[in-house]
């Protein structure tokens, strides 16, 4: 199976006035396609760099970072926004949806920027809402939705431009426990058609829904367990 992701002596250095603080020292870890692996630590242990720099929200300092093939670390700011939505589907455990706009219309916003027709783009946000079970609550605006819908949507417009990677980051931070194992059902759902997802959390019972654990400790990978 090939690799979707590979990261090989992935360092990045913060410089705060005269001192350097060294957030990743040297991670490497491939991500096969159609993997799910959650990735784990506690706070500043580096998980959150390592997505950033796996987002292509931040470049390393140092090492190769391939995503689907390509090497990131040459590329410019335009190149790395257009590699972004193309390439990935983002979650956050805020939701970041657009408050006063119909589900059906922030699952569209990908697909703006992808350049699609108005038609294209409504087709493929209805059968995304479709896929996390939302048909009937496409034209809802955020307000009129739960928390957990809120997160379906939010997934749904991570799965319309069709990804090589949806990367989630503290998914289930902002919902109740029952929410939380709807949420990661649809997640593992989603996986077994054949989505490559990487997810951040803290929370033992919602890695536990990954194949694999990347677990990190002060800018150090301490452990990579599957099954």
């Amino acid at each position: 199976m090939s690799d979707v992701i590979s990261l090989t002596d992935i360092r990045r250095v913060f410089s705060m006035g005269d001192q350097q603080f060294e957030a990743l020292k040297g991670v490497s870890f491939s991500v096969a396609v159609g993997e799910f692996v959650a990735i784990m630590g506690a706070s500043g242990s580096g998980k959150s760099t390592c997505m950033n720099i796996l987002g292509c929200l931040d470049l390393p300092s140092s090492g190769e970072y391939l995503l689907d093939g390509l090497s990131v670390g040459s590329l410019d700011p335009n190149q790395l926004a257009a590699i972004r939505n193309r390439k990935l589907g983002f979650v956050f455990q805020g939701f970041n949806l657009l408050a006063r706009t119909p589900a059906v219309e922030n699952v569209e916003l990908p697909l703006v920027y992808a350049g699609l027709s108005s038609r294209e783009r409504r087709s493929k946000a209805m059968a995304a809402l479709e896929q996390v079970g939302l048909t009937g609550k496409e034209n809802n605006h955020s307000s009129q939705l739960s928390g957990g819908q809120q997160q379906r949507v939010a997934i749904a417009r991570a799965l319309v431009n069709n990804p090589a990677v949806i990367l989630a980051d503290e998914p289930t931070g902002n919902l109740d426990s029952g929410t939380s194992n709807e949420i990661m059902n649809i997640f593992t759902e989603l996986n077994r058609k054949g989505i490559t997802i990487i997810m951040v959390t803290h929370e033992a019972d919602v890695a536990a829904y990954a194949g694999r654990r990347i677990t990190f400790r002060d800018g150090r990978i301490i452990g990579d367990t599957k099954g």
